[in-house]
This record gives C-alpha cells, structure tokens and sequence, in this order.
C-alpha cells in the first residue's frame, strides 16, 4: 500500500507551516458573483418599482398618511445628497459630483466585496446592499437630475428627511459594516 506524503517543498512552504496565506494565495474565496448580483438586483428592483409607483400614481408633494402623526408615503424630489446636502449649489457641479462620488463607491464596493470570504456573509451582503442602493439612486440622477424619495418619518413636525428604498438599503448594509468593524470582526 502506497501511503501519501507531503512533498518536502510543500512542508517547508512558509503557509503551510503557520497558517498564513501565502502572497497572492486566496485560502477563503468570496462567495461570487451571483450573490451579489442577486442581493444587490433585488434592491434595484425594489427600489425602482417603488420609484415607479410613485411617479404614476402621485403628484409631486402630495402626501398620504399610512400611520397618523408618524409615517406617511409623501412623492418628492432630492437635489442634493443624504440630508439633502449641496441641494441648493449648481445642478451640474452636482450631478457631476455625485455620478462620479457614486461610481468610486460603487469601484470600491466591488473591490472589498471580492476580499470579502465567504466565511462572512453578513458582510459580503451588506456590501451588495450598499452597491444595489448606490445604483438605485445613481439611476435616479442619471434620468432626472435628483432622486425620487417617498418615505417620510416624523412626530409632530419633527420630520426625518424622506427617503427611499435605496437609501434604506445602503442604511442597513453601512449598518452591518460598522457593526462588523466595531466589533472587530473584518475579514484580514
């Protein structure tokens, strides 16, 4: 009987003596495209159906109250970033700055989801979740400039800005990022 042993450059390899991975050695893959392309798809589509329900079906600034004196579904339009941030500076400068803002993110989201193992998939998904949302909105400034927001939270007339689905998306996987990196638990 023919028994198997390491060949002796193997069991002198720095990685297999200690554990570490080797330059340019991948020992936990990502998950793949596929999760990704289906988490992050699905946030897109989510997010534009409900875009698009709102356009056809409510005039701009109208408001309907789904539950009183806290949440309503009220159609309007963002100019600016989160918190409507720059709403008021240059339309060009600031599509400019978003689209290309939007593009870098969404360059290194791919990248830190590749690096991603796929022994965190909590993390893995709340990437996708980020990139589907940044889509979602970067589809928005690319047809009208600014970006249809519906949701509207508040008490009394304390409001929070409205939002959208994306924007909910990118709130919950930025979320888990954090929880993952105040917890120290980031991939190496």
């Amino acid at each position: 009987m023919k028994t198997t042993r390491p060949d002796a450059r193997e069991a002198d390899h720095p990685s297999k003596q200690t554990g570490k991975k080797a330059a340019g050695e991948t020992p936990n893959p990502s998950m793949g495209l596929k999760p990704f392309a289906l988490i992050a798809g699905m946030v897109v589509l989510l997010d534009q159906a409900t875009k698009l329900l709102v356009l056809a079906k409510m005039p701009l600034y109208h408001s309907i109250p789904v539950i009183e004196g806290f949440f309503s579904l009220t159609h309007i339009r963002n100019p600016g970033g989160a918190f409507g941030f720059m709403a008021a500076g240059s339309q060009g400068v600031r599509n400019l700055l978003f689209v290309g803002v939007s593009i870098f993110a969404m360059g290194l989201i791919v990248y830190f989801y590749r690096s991603t193992p796929k022994t965190y998939p909590y993390l893995a998904s709340a990437l996708a979740m980020i990139f589907g949302g940044a889509v979602g909105n970067l589809i928005d400034r690319l047809r009208f400039g600014e970006v249809v927001d519906f949701l509207d939270v508040y008490v009394g007339t304390y409001h929070w800005p409205a939002f959208n689905v994306a924007d909910s998306a990118i709130t919950v996987g930025i979320t888990v990022f954090i929880v993952h990196l105040v917890l120290g638990k980031m991939p190496e």
